[in-house]
Formats: C-alpha cells, structure tokens, sequence
C-alpha cells in the first residue's frame, strides 16, 4: 500500500456550480479510506468516477500522457481544477506510478515506437515487441504485464474498454497476482463486473448521493449482468 486515504476539501473547491465541482458525490463525500490493495471506482457515466480518478493521480504526481489538444466548443476552466481539492495520506513517502486510459494508449504507443527507432531497448520496458504491431488488447496486457512488474501506484480509467472477456479474466489474474505483493496498488474506475471480482478489491459506488462501500454483487453492474445470463 501506498496511498490509504484520499480527503475531499469542500472549503476548498472554487465554485459549486460548474463540473466537477457541482457533482453531489464531490460536495457530500468527505473522504475515502483506501484499506486494500486495489480500490475500484464503480457507477454509472457521467457520475465522476474517471475525474476523480484522473485528480487523483495528478495530485499524486504521477503523469498523465495526453492526446493531441483539440478545441472545444465550450470551455470549462474548472474541469482539471479538482486536484486542488485533494489531500493524499501517503503511507511511506511518495511512490511512482502509471496512468492508464485505453483513449490515450495509442498516443502513448506512438511515442514508444518513435523512443525506439534510436533507442530499441525501450522496447524491453513494454513486453520487447512494437506495441503497434499488435493488436489493440495484446498490446494492452504486453504493457500491463511490463509496467506493473514495477513498485508503484497505478491507475486505470475503463481498462476494459480496451479488452475482451477473456483478456479482462488475464487482466483480472494480473491484478490478482500483483495485489498480493506489498509493493504495488492499483485504483480501478470500471464498468467490469470481472474486474470488480478482484480478490483484494473494494469498491465504491458512485451511484448515490456521496460515495459509499458496496459489496459487488450488490453493484448494479452485477445485477445487470446477472439477470441478462438469467434470462
């Protein structure tokens, strides 16, 4: 573990009616206790999961590689201000760590294989082989299974988005195997119940008023999932 717990400071968020900070999870949760090796954010879109996530992972230093800047049709100056608000309780002093988002992975693939035209050994940190020239989820768990080999605090927005059943269940053994050293921790926002299945995982729900424990097979993804295979 190197993180346990992560403070919400109300007094400190510059408006109450722009997103995030108009979100009711935001203004009615005081704090979240991180008491396991792998922390799952789990609700429906829209109800803040990846925003914390992404906040949290910046005011833990930890670098978010980025696509390429567009502009958008309506700016919103208080979208990447929620780090602001955030207290990180480290256990042992700071720890690296990764991002991950299957909506930036290509872009950062990208810049893997231009670090290796010069520099092939780079390779060797992400599986050895071009994650270009595989597909989309090998490369992904080539990635997954160098990065987190490493001490460190990892992050990952809907991983899922990215892989199949059956590679979620490599995933799901990844995260398994990894947990149950003392050196690594990961935060998880998911729409997978087989991800949400982790041994070593507590999940939040996003889904009420303020953020709150609950046991996965009360997690409406479950429920859902359940009742489709029942039908």
């Amino acid at each position: 573990m190197h993180v346990n717990k992560l403070v919400i400071n109300q007094d400190q968020f510059p408006t109450q009616e722009d997103y995030p900070f108009n979100l009711s999870i935001l203004q009615k949760t005081k704090a979240l206790d991180l008491t396991t090796p792998v922390t799952v954010f789990t609700g429906e879109n829209g109800t803040g999961k990846s925003t914390l996530l992404k906040a949290m992972c910046v005011r833990c230093n930890i670098h978010i590689w980025e696509g390429i800047n567009r502009v958008k049709y309506e700016q919103n100056r208080f979208e990447d201000k929620l780090q602001h608000a955030l207290d990180i309780n480290w256990v042992n002093g700071t720890a690296p760590g990764s991002f991950f988002s299957p909506e930036l992975f290509r872009n950062f693939s990208q810049l893997v294989d231009e670090w290796a035209v010069n520099s092939p050994g780079i390779l060797e940190l992400y599986g050895g082989e071009s994650l270009l020239t595989q597909s989309h989820g090998q490369s992904t768990m080539a990635y997954f299974r160098s990065m987190y080999n490493r001490k460190g605090l990892y992050f990952l927005d809907e991983p899922e988005a990215a892989l199949s059943p059956k590679t979620q269940l490599d995933l799901l053994e990844l995260l398994n195997e990894k947990s149950s050293k003392e050196d690594a921790q990961f935060i998880i926002s998911t729409h997978s119940p087989i991800l949400m299945s982790c041994e070593q995982a507590e999940l939040y729900s996003f889904d009420n008023h303020c953020i709150e424990r609950i046991d996965f097979k009360d997690t409406s993804h479950y429920k859902v999932y359940n009742q489709f295979f029942n039908m």
